[in-house]
Formats: structure tokens, sequence, C-alpha cells
């Protein structure tokens, strides 16, 4: 019989779903601007989209990534040593709905909130490394 998924494990791979998907959009910009035979040629990174919404959403995307390779490692580790409470799961639950209002806010392009709602998802992730190191 499989445990039940812990608020921890179950919003780090809401995460890493989320940070999975953010490029379909980005993919579907870049197809309309260049068509399908230039987007399936090997890419070109350092051609920027001429939507600035795709632009800014492929940097949501790489801040997504950078975030997730931090935050589901705690996740998991918390899981492991048994570690997890109420406050992990908080912590969790918030970091997964600041990475949804990170990549939408910087998509619209709104400065303050996206900084907002990365510190807001750096706060969790340091929640989640405290109990680890049992300093929370």
């Amino acid at each position: 019989m499989t445990p039940p998924m812990t608020p921890e494990i179950h919003y780090a791979a809401l995460a890493a779903g989320l940070t999975g998907v953010l490029w379909i959009p980005i993919i579907i910009n870049r197809l309309r601007e260049i068509g399908v035979w230039q987007a399936l040629k090997n890419p070109q990174p350092d051609v920027r989209p001429h939507a600035d919404w795709a632009y800014r959403l492929a940097n949501a995307h790489r801040n997504a990534v950078e975030n997730v390779v931090v935050f589901a490692p705690l996740a998991i580790i918390v899981h492991v040593l048994g570690r997890e409470d109420s406050l992990t799961a908080a912590a969790a639950m918030i970091f997964f709905h600041s990475r949804v209002a990170h990549a939408l806010i910087y998509t619209f392009g709104v400065p303050l909130l996206r900084t907002i709602a990365f510190a807001i998802g750096f706060g969790c992730q340091m929640v989640l490394l405290l109990r680890i190191l049992a300093l929370a």
C-alpha cells in the first residue's frame, strides 16, 4: 500500500509540473513568429522573441527552473526526515502559489509584484531549510 502523499511532496510535484509547462506558450509564440520550419531548426538562443510577453515568460521559466532546483530537494528532504508539519505544509503550498503568481506577474510585466512573489517563494524555501536543520 502506498503511503499518502504529503503536502510537501504534492507541491514539489506541482512546482515541477508548472516549470515543465511554462515553455509551451513560448514555443507557440515562436511558431507563430518565425514559422514551423524555422522553429524546428536548431534553436538560436540569442534571438529574442518579438512579443515582449514571450521574452518575459522565457525569463520567468528560467527563474522557475532555478527555484524548483532548490525547492524540490528541500521538500523531499523534509519528507524523508519526517520533519513535515503544518508549517512546512503551508510553506510548500505558499511556495507553489508564489511561483504561479511570479510567472503570471513576470509575463505581464509588473515589476514590484514580481519581486514580492519571488521573495515570498524564497522565504518558503528558507522555512524548509530551517526545519531540516532543526532550527525552526
